[in-house]
């Protein structure tokens, strides 16, 4: 046995984080047993008070503190133009760019045979609900340009577009196989400012 079991069991954890690889995770693994111990309680009570306190906003299904967002619950925000985004870090990558002032839907995640993601298993069902109480005209699909973001833009554009919305997707400004939390805001601007009817 490599590491003590607890050290194991530490570094397992962290290995299923997004992004942390065997590697990292032993660095972190490593680093986290170096912190004050006040350190590491803060870490521990941090993700426990967001787990317990964090909800999906009832209209838009973006991370709330209370049953419907800041965002939702902006008066100055256009009523008639929703941009549907995969992740919720989608919605802070569009709203630093300090231009676009409809709403947001979010469907956390995007279809994805190769990794059993199908469209029952999305916020899509959330977001047909809202045609039938919101003044919607315009649809933005802002799926990041990767496979699984233009198959899930598709699917949304064959489902929306016979119900008379205006469904446009996000186009120059963003490269293929990029993602919208790591594009600057004036790529952000430009793809929002000439996106294109699908």
């Amino acid at each position: 046995m490599l590491f003590a079991k607890p050290l194991a069991e530490l570094i397992a954890e962290l290995e299923k984080l997004p992004g942390v690889g065997p590697k990292s995770a032993q660095r972190l693994a490593y680093h986290l047993l170096r912190v004050p111990d006040h350190e590491a309680s803060k870490l521990a009570s941090s993700i426990l008070n967001a787990k317990e306190k964090l909800r999906f906003c009832v209209r838009c299904q973006n991370i709330s503190e209370q049953d419907e967002c800041e965002i939702c619950k902006d008066v100055r925000r256009d009523k008639t133009v929703v941009c549907v985004v995969g992740e919720p870090r989608d919605i802070v990558a569009i709203e630093r760019i300090n231009d676009y002032r409809g709403q947001y839907h979010v469907l956390h995640g995007l279809i994805s045979p190769v990794d059993n993601i199908f469209p029952e298993q999305l916020r899509i069902r959330e977001l047909l609900e809202r045609f039938h109480h919101e003044p919607l005209e315009e649809v933005i699909v802002a799926t990041n340009p990767t496979i699984e973001g233009d198959s899930t833009a598709l699917y949304l554009a064959k489902l929306l577009k016979p119900v008379g919305l205006k469904v446009t997707r996000i186009a120059h400004g963003m490269p293929v196989g990029g993602e919208l939390d790591y594009a600057d805001s004036a790529t952000l601007l430009s793809a929002i400012e000439y996106r294109r009817e699908m």
